[in-house]
Formats: structure tokens, sequence, C-alpha cells
């Protein structure tokens, strides 16, 4: 599939998702993967406010940026940090770099560690209102052109716009309580990737993949399954034997 075309699937799904009631988180999460495959970076993560506007993670290209985005946010350090509270984007930050190390001296040494080098900051925006911001890493020097940037801006963008879908701005508590939920949705997906891991020997993100694709041919809202196998009206192991896997099997 060329460039274009996945661009153009993008932004079908993103269509999709103003026509009717859709799986933020999901939605979210296929778009953190989308970045990856767009703009030919290494990996992404997409942070949101909540309710107290502090910065939370929603999602994640993958399990690494995931929990370098959380130990971000607990030291309330980096560029995202930085992209949400100033509402500009931060690109072409050199992780190696001492001045980076001198701005974010806890963030940098484990973004480095993580085995990335390079990271951009976009917020996500609409007019003067700002509700996250996107981040994208490289784990090699590398830069993202004008014309990637652009893109990138536009993918926050419209990440943005399906958030606040069929809200006006006035509606801000309407707006807090939806992405709270959210936020409390994703707690509660997390508990339950962990449990598919632990109990299938799987690793998080081939936990998370497995169900996300249940919920999906099932036409379940993942928070909907995840709560299911919580309360144990759903059955783990059929969430794992549908893609054919077996214990032990990575």
């Amino acid at each position: 599939m060329t460039r274009e075309q996945r661009l153009a699937e993008t932004f079908v799904e993103v269509a999709d998702s103003l026509i009717d009631d859709f799986d933020i988180i999901d939605f979210l999460q296929r778009l953190s993967a989308r970045c990856v495959e767009l703009l030919d970076v290494t990996a992404a993560g997409i942070l949101l406010a909540d309710s107290h506007d502090d910065l939370q993670i929603i999602a994640a290209s993958d399990e690494h940026t995931r929990l370098l985005e959380l130990f971000a946010l607990q030291h309330d350090q980096g560029p995202c940090v930085e992209c949400y509270r100033s509402g500009a984007a931060r690109t072409g930050i050199d992780l190696a770099d001492p001045a980076t190390a001198a701005q974010w001296p806890v963030f940098a040494p484990r973004a480095l560690a993580t085995g990335f080098t390079t990271t951009h900051a976009l917020p996500l925006r609409l007019r003067n209102r700002v509700i996250g911001a996107l981040n994208l890493f490289h784990t090699k020097q590398s830069t993202l052109g004008d014309e990637d940037i652009t893109l990138g801006q536009a993918l926050a963008d419209v990440a943005t716009i399906a958030i606040l879908q069929q809200r006006t701005l006035e509606q801000s508590h309407t707006e807090k309580g939806q992405l709270q939920t959210a936020l409390t949705s994703r707690i509660v997906i997390e508990q339950v990737k962990g449990i598919l891991a632990e109990r299938w020997q799987l690793p998080l993100d081939d936990a998370f993949d497995l169900l996300r694709k249940y919920a999906r041919s099932h036409q379940l809202r993942l928070v909907e399954l995840a709560q299911q196998v919580i309360d144990g009206t759903a059955d783990a192991a059929l969430i794992v034997g549908e893609a054919g896997h077996r214990p032990g099997a990575g």
C-alpha cells in the first residue's frame, strides 16, 4: 500500500468516527500506528488532558513508548508536557544534546535508554483549545521535513476533531467528562491486557492486539470487552483461542 493510499484510509477512518458513536481508544491506537507508517518514525504516543488538566497516556504504538510516556508524566518532564502547556509544536529534539539533558534531566536519559535519539511533539488542538499532544520518536538521528510536520499536525488536528465531535467549545463540562471516561476506560483495558499477557505468556503488545481484534470481530467496545473479562462474563481463553494462540507459543 502506498503512502497516499494509507493516508486516504486514515482519513476515511476519521470520517467514520464523525458519523456515529465510536471507540475513542481504539481509534487513537490505530492513529498512533498510522503515524508510524505515514511519517517514517519509530514510535508514537498520544496524551490527553483529564478533568484536572493533567496529561494522561491514552494510546501508544508499542509498550516501550507507553512506559516512557508514563515515566515522563510521572516526572512532569518531556516535549509532550511542554507542548501541551504552550500549545506550540516542538520538533527535531536531539535527545543526546546536552541542552536537552539540561532541560529534561530525568526524561532525556530515560528516552535514550529506551533507544530513542530524536523526538517531536505536536499539539492536539482546535483553534485556541489544546486537549493533549502527539509525541513522535526516532531510534536514529532523523528530522521531519516541513511536509511531514504539516501532515503530522494534520493528523493531530483531525484526532482532536474526532474527540470533540458534535460538541461546541462552550460545552467544556461535557467535553471534560467524555475525556475522563476515556481515560478511566484505558485503565480497565490496561488491567485486562496484563491479565491476558500473564495468563497466556504473551508480550503486552500482542495481548493488546488480540483484545482489539476480538472486540472488533464481535462488535464490542474495547472497554466493554475488558470489563466483561474482569467480571468473568467473557472467557479470556476465547479471546486468545480465536486467534489460534496456544500457551507458551509467544
